[in-house]
């Protein structure tokens, strides 16, 4: 016995062992198993991050768990993801992991987290859940036969979504936040199936919004013969929003078709049942409400439904006379009838129709009343409806639990027929509808948390007409606008059901328009780092981002012409604003604007479009003798521009072009800005002391009075790209001196100038003006020397250098050479006036025959003295008395040698000589 319990302590060990050593041999093994068995029969690629296998957790099951799975489409859906889960788990008997290939894998439970299922249909019809391999392709018969059987004995899906988006139908069905349990033998010929779901149900069909997020919950019992392939609803009740249904039928399934019996009612009559059909996020809480009068749904489906045919069916909704009140609001809704019936007889999808023979309310003495009938729903749709009514809006919120944010006042007076079927529509055919009556809205005022004011419209008066609804009157106010508008809608009809664009034409007129009015601050709006490259952006230049895009309606193609007395933006004032406004595409257009601003007059013209993802304009504008100050210190653009004209005081003229883009809130990216100004300035004076530019230039060129600088008639032309701003050069005038100006800055400041100049020498101080008067040269009088001034640096600290001391320095030594040379030249004149009289003297004295050897003689020698000639042998000068005509030459040897700068003679024996 000992030794039999020693044995059987082994074979457990051994088993234990193989449970715990088991999955670390045959994880590698059915990874690979399960994505074979899938990749091989399916035309998509399934893939997991983790394939984790535990045998001793659900002993004597194995446990596997798939971690990131995906299943991925391939053409014509290529990288869709069909299916999606953060966590699959399956269970199935050990023995199910040694079978080889060829043998299928019977799995009893199934749970799935967090899955996504998107199923696509495209305009062509194809289906992205068709992923079956084609009958055609080679597969061996052991790939054929490899798969997974359900004896599923359980099953869960939890936080999961389901979406169906069909283009072809212009279905689109979401099934989110599903909670799905089930539990029964599916392994079983005849079993049920226990199920518990909850869900969120969204549903658009022909891009109408019929179901939103609408809560459902179901618990069913199914039974199921999976011999006939019928499924019965046993014991089931429903909740919609919050109207409770309770339904009995069946589903078989046939090999080409499906059979559907089922049919469904409200458990009760009590008129609560009705406010249950609206969300609850609208109707709040219903168990407190005072009710009176019924309120019934019941309806069957019925038929064969295949590729041809859906569900025949017939659903009513009734209610007499009801009515109900919320504890906590003072008004009662009462007389409500309600009588309409859904149907379709043939089984024709085209052949759904709708009638509402009945639906009316009042509240207080206010009425409501509709009538309508639809044919051909699901086809070329049909309608013939009338509403009438008059209503005080205000007293809805009194009797209904409207949301917070929505407060309705005023009086409504409606009267309206309509009839017409949607080919006309899509074919805009509007002259076949039958549109009629009358809408007037007075008092009305609407405020809400996304408007800064509510808006009040006085009076409204609709004219609907059969191909256009005319807007007779609008007249209103919010915040300190208001507004008149009148004008036409050419396609209503097309605008409410064919996603048409709405076309119109009005005219807009306002005393006051204030466009702070209309803008809400974005408290989500953050900034990007002001840190770029090394260097802080200016507060302007922080591209900033919000929770929402500005956008011009893509639905809008209207022409308006507008007109305001004053508009009002941030500190603009606008005067006698005027133009047309042409909106269409996404893209505004302004042509013919004009306006009065600064005591001047702006024309503009230019596009803003919101079609890509990044909003962008292109404008030009005329500014007609606008204030200098005013226009700079109020227009960002122009302080951006041209920093230092802000210190002008006079007038502007200027053409601009630029284009770039704009922020989510509209306002210009400047670092996109490129375009042109070009610009006249009519300045009466200037203060350079307001700007440090001026101030640093006045300080380096003292000979300029910067004060009485001459701007009449100063051109300029700017050209800007990516933050850079070029000047052309232009020129202005200082009293006599013309002053060139060339160079360009950065959006932030930073300078890059020259101002070159010619200045007279008149500006340049008493030591030149005194050495020019002592030379006595009248052509000196209008001399000049060139001046450059470079001006860097930052617009509020920058840096001026001149090469205007070299220039003086210069000026000063071409003087002196002008001098030394004009004395040389006047001691040439001078010897020769004196060779002159000397020659002139002795000619006298003499005979003619003798003076004239003797002139003759004495000028070759002084001319030969002057001219460097062959010195003559004086050694017996000193003890002969010298000839009267050798005197003279000594005496005109001496002067030209004083003039000439020559050698000092030694002139003791002359002067000796000449004494006696």
């Amino acid at each position: 016995m000992k030794k039999f319990l020693k044995v059987l302590g082994i074979v457990l060990l051994l088993i234990v062992g193989l449970l715990i050593a088991a999955p670390f041999f045959l994880e590698a093994k059915i990874g690979e198993l399960i994505k074979n068995n899938v990749n091989n029969n399916v035309d998509a690629t399934l893939s997991f991050t983790e394939a984790d296998l535990s045998l001793v957790k659900s002993f004597p099951n194995a446990a596997l768990r798939l971690q990131e799975v995906t299943l991925v489409n391939r053409e014509p859906f290529a990288g869709d993801t069909l299916f999606a889960a953060k966590d699959l788990r399956l269970t199935m008997g050990i023995g199910e992991l040694f079978k080889g290939e060829g043998e299928s894998i019977g799995v009893k439970n199934l749970s799935v987290d967090g899955a996504s299922v998107l199923v696509k249909v495209n305009e062509e019809e194809i289906a992205n859940y068709e992923i079956g391999k084609d009958s055609g392709e080679t597969t061996s018969s052991s790939e054929q036969s490899e798969g997974f059987t359900l004896d599923l004995q359980s099953y869960e899906i939890t936080n999961s979504k389901v979406v169906y988006d069909d283009r072809a139908a212009k279905v689109y069905l979401e099934v989110s936040d599903i909670q799905h349990r089930g539990t029964g033998d599916l392994s079983a010929t005849t079993s049920e199936l226990d199920t518990q779901t909850a869900a969120l149900v969204t549903f658009d069909l022909d891009s109408t919004n019929y179901l939103n997020k609408n809560s459902i919950k179901l618990d069913a019992v199914i039974g199921i013969d999976l011999k006939e392939d019928k499924y019965t609803f046993l014991k089931n009740e429903a909740l919609v929003n919050q109207l409770p249904l309770v339904f009995d039928g069946f589903v078989k399934v046939n090999e080409n078709s499906q059979e559907v019996d089922i049919s469904f009612k409200t458990p009760s009559s009590d008129f609560k049942n009705f406010l249950a059909v609206i969300p609850e996020a609208y109707s709040k809480n219903i168990e407190n409400v005072q009710t009176t009068g019924n309120f019934e749904v019941e309806g069957r489906f019925y038929g064969t439904v295949d590729e041809e045919h859906i569900p025949k069916f017939n659903i009513t909704i009734n209610s007499d006379n009801a009515s109900f009140k919320y504890p906590e609001l003072s008004k009662t809704v009462r007389n409500v009838f309600i009588d309409t019936k859904i149907a379709n007889t043939t089984g024709i999808a085209e052949d759904t129709q709708v009638d509402i023979d009945r639906l009316s309310f009042m509240i207080d003495e206010d009425t409501f009343n509709m009538t309508a009938k639809i044919r051909e729903l699901m086809g070329n749709t049909k309608v013939n409806a009338h509403v009438d009514g008059k209503m005080n809006l205000a007293n809805i919120s009194k009797a209904y639990p409207v949301p917070g944010d929505l407060d309705l006042k005023g009086l409504l007076n409606a009267d309206i027929t309509t009839d017409f079927d949607m080919a006309s529509i899509e074919k805009k055919q509007y002259g076949k509808t039958k549109t009629s009556g009358e809408l007037n809205l007075r008092d009305f005022e609407y405020n809400s948390e996304e408007l800064v004011n509510p808006i009040a419209l006085n009076s409204t008066s609709l004219t609907f007409n059969p191909s256009t609804v005319t807007l007779n009157k609008l007249n209103g106010t919010t915040g300190t606008t208001d507004f008149n508008a009148t004008g036409t809608i050419n396609n209503l009809l097309g605008f409410l059901f064919n996603d048409e664009e709405v076309e119109g034409n009005f005219v807009f007129t306002s005393d006051t328009f204030a466009l702070n009015d209309f803008m809400v601050p974005d408290d989500e709006t953050s900034a990007l780092s002001q840190e770029s490259e090394g260097e802080k952006r200016p507060a302007w230049a922080k591209p900033a981002t919000t929770e929402e895009k500005i956008k011009i309606p893509s639905f809008l193609d209207a022409t308006i012409n507008a007109s305001a007395n004053t508009v009002l933006y941030d500190d603009l004032t606008l005067r006698n604003v005027k133009g047309n406004l042409r909106i269409k595409d996404e893209k505004a257009v302004l042509s013919n604007m004009t306006s009065s601003l600064f005591d001047g007059k702006v024309s503009f013209n230019g596009e803003v479009s919101t079609k890509n993802n990044t909003p962008a304009f292109a404008m030009k504008l005329g500014l007609d003798k606008l204030e200098i100050g005013e226009t700079f210190k109020s227009l960002e653009l122009f302080q951006v521009l041209a920093p230092i004209a802000q210190i002008l005081q006079g007038k502007l003229d200027s053409d601009i072009e630029l284009a770039g883009n704009l922020t989510d809130d509209f306002s210009p990216d400047l670092l996109s800005l490129s375009g042109n100004v070009l610009a006249n300035i009519f300045a009466r004076e200037i203060d350079a002391k307001q700007t440090p530019v001026l101030n640093a230039l006045d300080n380096k060129l003292d000979f300029i009075d910067l004060k009485e600088l001459n701007l009449d008639a100063l051109k300029t032309k700017l050209s800007f790209e990516n933050g850079i701003v070029s000047v052309k050069p232009f020129t202005i005038k200082y009293r006599d001196v013309a002053i060139n100006v060339a160079g360009g800055h950065t959006f932030d400041q930073k300078l890059n100038y020259t101002a070159t100049m010619e200045v007279p020498t008149k500006y340049l101080g008493s030591d030149i003006n005194n050495l020019i008067a002592q030379i006595d040269e009248e052509s000196l009088k209008n001399m000049t020397i060139p001046v450059t001034a470079n001006i860097g640096g930052m617009y509020n600290n920058p840096s001026v250098s001149t090469d205007f001391a070299t220039g003086v320095k210069n000026l000063t030594n071409q003087l002196i050479e002008v001098q030394k040379q004009k004395l040389i030249n006047q001691g040439k004149d001078k010897a020769k006036d004196l060779i002159g009289d000397i020659l002139k003297r002795n000619t006298s004295e003499k005979d003619t025959a003798k003076k004239e050897d003797n002139t003759t003689e004495g000028v070759k020698e002084v001319l030969g003295g002057i001219l460097g000639g062959r010195k003559k042998d004086t050694t017996q000068v000193d003890s002969v008395p010298k000839k009267e005509e050798d005197v003279v030459k000594e005496k005109a040897k001496s002067i030209l040698g004083g003039l000439l700068g020559g050698k000092k003679k030694d002139t003791s024996k002359t002067k000796k000589d000449s004494n006696n």
